[in-house]
């Protein structure tokens, strides 16, 4: 088996049983699940193990995580559209039930503060396996268009309580996750620096917009089915962009085996 497959395979099982293990302890924790949700460190986990397994691999494999100069131009559209997605979802949303939805920040049980830091920190638990690991792991292999898809559809299922819901909710749910990752991988596929900040951080817009302006909690689909719908409209100029680029990257690939 080649060691590509191995990484992939043992991460996705650790970030799976990770994420029920820390699940089914929060309760005893005492930490709220309106604050952060410990499943959302099972990615973390993933990596962590693979990291144990193959040492010497590990450091290409998170190439770019970490805060350094550069790619700060495609890192500010990457994070502006979150507040699209948001506002296009909340706003569809609006129409659809006769007028709009707010959640005071002031109302919620924790201090808004402390619910930011907390996604945050919950978010890059989570990008840092999918978006900063598993990506370009299997964008190497498979070029950022298949493993974007691949990793929003992984992504997508290992929300496993959301098949709990309607097939709508459900539906609506795998097609945001899609065309965020499509978003996030092409978004941050020529970025050599802050990746786990950059994916952090549009994570936890997101997060925080559907907190703030939908119910998609109270597992209503129109709400799910609407976030679907409005990240696949953000997700269009990238992937506009990335075909207009694409006959660039090949002239300029091109070039330079020539030389």
């Amino acid at each position: 088996m080649r060691v590509w497959k191995a990484e992939t395979g043992v991460f996705l099982a650790v970030a799976f049983v990770a994420a029920g293990l820390l699940g089914a302890v929060q309760p005893a924790t005492g930490v709220p699940a309106e604050v952060v949700q410990l499943t959302q460190f099972g990615p973390a986990a993933g990596v962590l193990a693979v990291a144990l397994l193959w040492p010497g691999r590990i450091r290409d494999r998170l190439a770019g995580t970490l805060p350094a100069r550069g790619g700060r131009a495609r890192g500010l559209g990457l994070l502006l559209t979150a507040p699209l997605i948001i506002g296009l979802a909340a706003g569809a949303y609006a129409l659809w039930t006769g007028g709009p939805g707010f959640t005071d920040p002031r109302s919620l049980a924790h201090p808004f503060a402390l619910v930011v830091a907390a996604q945050l920190v919950g978010a890059c638990g989570e990008e840092i396996g999918w978006r900063c690991f598993l990506q370009p792991l299997l964008g190497a292999r498979f070029g950022p268009w298949v493993a974007s898809v691949l990793v929003g559809a992984v992504w997508g299922v290992w929300h496993v309580g959301v098949f709990a819901e309607t097939p709508a909710y459900a539906a609506g749910f795998l097609v945001a996750t899609v065309a965020m990752s499509v978003v996030l991988g092409l978004g941050l596929e020529r970025i050599r620096a802050n990746r786990l900040l950059l994916a952090g951080g549009f994570h936890t817009l997101v997060n925080l917009g559907m907190l703030l302006f939908m119910d998609e909690e109270s597992g209503a689909a129109a709400p799910m089915v609407l976030f679907g719908l409005a990240c696949l409209v953000a997700a269009v100029p990238w992937v506009v962009a990335a075909g207009r680029r694409a006959p660039l990257d090949t002239i300029v690939a091109a070039r330079r085996g020539a030389l």
